[in-house]
């Protein structure tokens, strides 16, 4: 086909027509006219087509670019399109026919394009190993208002919670998805919030009726936390998906559409902290409570025995990193060893709820009474709007048993060295003596039993018992070690590894078994402490300076029975 220009050949009509025409002039005229055939059919090289030209700023068109010239390699130049479009999709073909005899080649490029903005936009001309394509002009309107839309068939809707916040209040946005066709690849723009703190609590897929029509909802809530007073902006979001039934037989699926859903920003008033409030932390917050349990029950304290509290500060609307950390226990005759605060956070349809868990292990270091003093946490009612106050009592408890041997033990021991008291010198001589021979004695009896060993077992086999303690002792290190660390599983591991390396007639036995053979009462709360962490429903925050402590008694206790053991059964061998 061949396109000619109307006012060039106008022109070149008045110029024929014109008697004081000079015989250049026309030569040179009709010269390029003559031309004027020979370059639009190279230009028909490279043709570019778009499926509409008007749509809406939340749809998307196919702009379908083909080059039938012999050149190959490369590819257009697609950079200047980008200035008013989104490139969402881009595929290229190269596709060789025969029709009627007639062999045909060209190479096909197709994108999906979705415009930035609203107006009267351009397709820019494509350039491609020297071939020009046409510009196209797109005409883009508001959401929904293209004359020939019908109603809408997908869209965004953005609902806010409230119409006002106070800062670093919780404020919950929900992002719906409405279609009443078939929507596949849904590509979500996450939601970001400058000066915000931003979290997707909730996801949900349901139906609902809009004027009678039944639409299927794609719903996402995030729960927003402003960091600082003013006015807070919701940006727009934009959605691509899908449209119709892919034909997997088709190269570019043209059964297909791919559409982009963007919704509208909305705009909120954050007010700063009320001048009324009194509290040494802001919490705003829809509900608060202080929870108080026990490892064990309160009614049995014990001087010298570890007890844990564990405190569970819960506030519905704010993040664990918002919770403060409570006062610290400091009451004259109890020993305190916090642990490291666990901070969770729940997420719900809604919002979020965060919670500050505060472990701590209590000894008493003397029989009595006790008062724990009550904690008091002010807060600010989200849904009251009013300053409120939660508290928990103060507790009371008694404390069984005896102040420890070595707080009275140096006073009643001491031996006064005057000059007046000769009789206490000479009984404290008569005793040292008494020490040195039974020292002395003892050792004799421990080389004598040495000899007695050597000389009757000189076999290699018989070190296998000092392999044994080594190992024992390694194994007490890991212990130590894993009790260090607060990891319940490590810990309840490296138990049953000791016990083994110390009993070895019970290798093999759980830790269950074990415990009703040995009768260790530390033994027996390392057990039901382990048991608590990592058993029970809800599992008990495991208390790392406990588990020390119980280790610690453990091992010292073992040692001492040991020791003692050796002592009675030393007499036995040689009596």
């Amino acid at each position: 086909m061949v396109v000619t220009d109307k006012p060039m050949t106008r022109r070149l009509t008045n110029a024929f027509c014109r008697p004081d025409c000079c015989m250049p002039a026309l030569l040179l005229c009709l010269l390029f006219a003559l031309t004027l055939p020979t370059a639009a059919r190279a230009s028909d090289l490279l043709n570019a087509t778009v499926d509409r030209n008007e749509i809406g700023i939340d749809e998307t068109l196919n702009l379908r670019l083909r080059y039938s010239g012999t050149e190959s390699g490369g590819q257009p130049d697609f950079e200047l399109l980008e200035q008013d479009f989104d490139i969402l999709s881009r595929q290229q073909s190269n596709q060789y026919r025969v029709i009627n005899g007639r062999a045909e080649s060209f190479v096909e490029w197709m994108l999906v394009l979705a415009p930035k903005r609203e107006g009267n936009l351009f397709i820019p001309s494509m350039h491609y190993h020297g071939e020009v394509s046409d510009a196209i002009p797109i005409a883009v309107s508001e959401p929904g208002s293209r004359p020939d839309a019908p109603n809408r068939q997908a869209f965004l809707e953005v609902e806010l919670d409230k119409d006002r916040v106070f800062v670093q209040e919780q404020l919950l946005v929900k992002v719906r998805l409405y279609t009443t066709i078939g929507l596949h690849d849904i590509a979500t723009e996450a939601l970001q919030v400058p000066g915000a703190h931003v979290e997707k609590v909730d996801e949900q897929r349901y139906e609902r009726r809009i004027n009678g029509v039944g639409h299927a909802v794609y719903e996402l809530t995030y729960a927003i936390f402003p960091e600082s007073s003013g006015q807070l902006t919701i940006p727009a979001l934009n959605y691509v998906a899908v449209a119709g039934r892919r034909d997997p037989f088709s190269l570019f699926n043209r059964n297909t559409q791919r559409l982009r859903l963007r919704s509208e920003p909305q705009t909120i008033e954050v007010n700063p902290k009320p001048n009324t409030y009194t509290g040494t932390h802001w919490l705003p917050a829809a509900s608060l409570g202080i929870v108080q349990s026990w490892s064990q029950d309160p009614d049995t304290f014990t001087v010298g025995e570890p007890i844990t509290r564990i405190l569970t500060l819960r506030a519905e609307g704010l993040r664990a990193a918002q919770l403060p950390p409570l006062p610290q226990l400091s009451v004259d005759g109890l020993k305190t060893y916090p642990d490291q605060p666990q901070q969770d956070d729940q997420v719900s349809t809604g919002g979020i709820t965060g919670s500050r868990i505060e472990t701590t292990a209590i000894v008493a270091t003397k029989p009595g009474d006790y008062q724990l003093p009550p904690i008091t946490i002010t807060w600010w009612d989200t849904k009251t709007g009013r300053q409120r106050a939660t508290q928990l009592p103060a507790f009371r408890f008694t404390v069984t048993g005896s102040a420890a041997a070595t707080n009275t033990a140096p006073a009643d021991g001491q031996i006064s060295l005057s000059p007046g008291q000769p009789k206490a010198s000479t009984q404290d001589q008569f005793w040292r003596n008494l020490a040195v021979t039974a020292v002395a004695t003892h050792l004799l009896w421990i080389f004598y039993f040495w000899w007695y060993r050597r000389q009757l077992a000189p076999s290699p086999a018989e070190s296998s018992p000092l392999r044994g303690k080594s190992n024992s002792s390694k194994q007490a290190d890991n212990l130590v070690k894993a009790a260090e660390s607060g990891d319940a599983a490590l810990v309840q591991q490296a138990l049953q590894s000791w016990v083994w390396a110390h009993w070895p007639n019970l290798a093999g036995k759980s830790i269950n078994e074990t415990r009703k053979v040995v009768r260790i009462e530390e033994f027996d709360k390392l057990h039901n402490l382990l048991n608590s962490t990592l058993y029970a429903q809800p599992p008990q925050p495991l208390n790392r300076q406990q588990v020390q402590i119980l280790v610690s008694r453990l091992l010292k206790t073992n040692k001492d029975a040991h020791q003692h053991q050796e002592k009675r059964e030393l007499p036995e061998l040689f009596g």
